[in-house]
């Protein structure tokens, strides 16, 4: 299968199980909203983000390293899998402590904290699950992946209508993540025996100090991100309180969805851009451009839309106590066209061996993300913390772009932004002007942008090259 056929095999499978999974995520999250409430509804959202901190120490960078060493070399595959299992079942204990210690140290009241122990404890399972996604993804059988997404959705869905349905609270809906996630984990086991074979529990401890070393500096990058992207909800919750966190988390929550096409597609190159690293420099160059211009035309009609959209949203799904998010919403959305490139950073440079420059940088983003929340936050509240994320994000995007564009590969603007932009201001004049069902909108928007970028000539030959390639299953050369 050629290169282009796998990726867009891979983007497909997990495009599509993301668009299910987002479906029942958004009706999932707007009936957890409109059951809890803001007050609930920021407890929560607090939960998970203090949660999603700690995570990271579940993995350490073990995910993409595996990914990045079997896809060069598949034979690795049951060491990774069986050694860094281990690993992070202990890494996650570790977790644990630290969130308990963490707790602690912030005084929260007993339903926040027992809302944050179940949660954590729900990392066991995605700990284990994670180390098969690994594997999954570096042999590029995204399929196995994407049904796995597919089958936590369902649950996790299944899960909210049962708590709700009966009247229950918010402990059962913080239970719902650590019963799915066992299922996912017996999942994975399922497929792994069918399509592999079991795995092999072959302990080397000589293999864990180099692939800990090795993943070192990935892990402190995912610290580091995970902090800058998280920490707001944590801070918002110290300084202004659960019904502040929730009107921020509505909007911070469907800015968040939207990440998953630039996830669905990082995670079907990363494995590509690691082996052309190896072969071939002139078809990582040919990736990195394709995936910075197609990115970019995809996420800026989006943050247009939305932006005009906002209100019909958020009353759409949440209710008419949300109507600070309407704001929120208006500026976290230029977040999108800004963090859909930096995917495409997060996947190339460690896939170009320089996992260290890309720790600089998170570090400094995440320096700079709590230093301005500590400002701007008790001033400005809500409006702060979504600034300073647009801030965040930018600076992530200079210090990539800069750095790539003097020592890899220059991006030409004209070529990338001048008419989607363009398209993007037709598309937006359209939305502006009339009142139309927000369905009807979203639809006639899309085809108006996309007619736009047709007459506009935003596809190159080379552009429809691939696209013909990807219809008539012609092997690429």
């Amino acid at each position: 299968m050629s290169t282009v056929r796998k990726i867009a095999k891979n983007t497909t499978v997990l495009f599509i199980s993301q668009i299910l999974s987002y479906i029942l995520g958004f009706f999932g999250t707007m009936y957890t909203a409109r059951y809890l409430g803001a007050d609930g509804f920021g407890i929560l959202s607090t939960a998970l983000a203090l949660t999603g901190i700690f995570a990271v120490f579940t993995d350490m960078g073990l995910s993409t390293l595996t990914i990045r060493e079997v896809s060069r070399d598949t034979a690795l595959a049951n060491k990774y899998l069986t050694n860094t299992a281990v690993l992070r079942v202990i890494l996650t204990f570790l977790t644990f402590g630290l969130i308990g210690l963490t707790v602690f140290i912030m005084g929260y009241p007993p339903l926040v904290s027992n809302v944050i122990y179940i949660i954590t404890l729900s990392y066991l399972f995605g700990a284990i699950s994670g180390v098969f996604f690994s594997i999954f993804q570096a042999h590029e059988d995204m399929e196995y992946q994407a049904l796995g997404n597919i089958i936590n959705s369902i649950f996790s869905f299944a899960g909210i209508l049962f708590v709700i349905f009966y009247a229950l609270g918010i402990i059962a809906f913080a239970s719902i993540y650590l019963v799915t996630g066992f299922i996912l984990l017996v999942y994975c086991l399922i497929i792994y025996a069918w399509k592999y074979s079991l795995p092999k529990m072959k302990i080397d401890l000589s293999f864990w100090k180099p692939t800990i070393m090795l993943a070192i500096p990935l892990s402190v990058i995912s610290i580091f991100s995970v902090i800058a992207f998280k920490v707001d909800t944590v801070m918002l919750s110290a300084m202004k309180g659960n019904v502040i966190v929730g009107w921020y988390s509505a909007s911070y929550n469907l800015m968040v969805a939207l990440l998953f096409l630039p996830g669905v597609f990082s995670s079907a190159v990363f494995p590509v851009f690691s082996s052309f690293f190896v072969s071939s420099k002139d078809s990582l160059k040919f990736s990195y451009k394709k995936s910075f211009k197609y990115l970019t035309m995809i996420s800026l009609p989006i943050a247009v839309g939305t932006m005009l959209l906002a209100k019909p949203i958020i009353l759409l799904i949440y209710s008419i106590e949300y109507l600070p998010s309407i704001l929120i919403l208006q500026i976290l959305i230029w977040t999108i066209p800004i963090t859909f490139l930096n995917y495409v950073f997060g996947s190339m440079i460690p896939a170009m061996n320089r996992q260290n420059l890309l720790l600089k940088i998170t570090f400094v983003s995440m320096v700079l993300n709590i230093a301005l929340n500590l400002v701007l936050i008790p001033k400005f509240s809500y409006i702060g913390a979504s600034v300073v994320t647009l801030i965040t994000e930018f600076s992530i995007f200079i210090l990539c772009f800069y750095t790539l564009s003097r020592s890899f590969c220059k991006i030409s603007y004209n070529e990338v932004l001048t008419k989607p932009i363009l398209a993007s201001i037709i598309m937006g004049l359209f939305i502006y002007f009339t009142k139309l069902n927000l369905f009807v909108e979203i639809i006639i928007g899309a085809v108006i942008y996309f007619v736009a970028m047709i007459l506009l000539k935003g596809f190159s030959e080379e552009d429809k090259d691939i696209f013909r390639q990807l219809i008539k299953r012609k092997k690429v050369e």
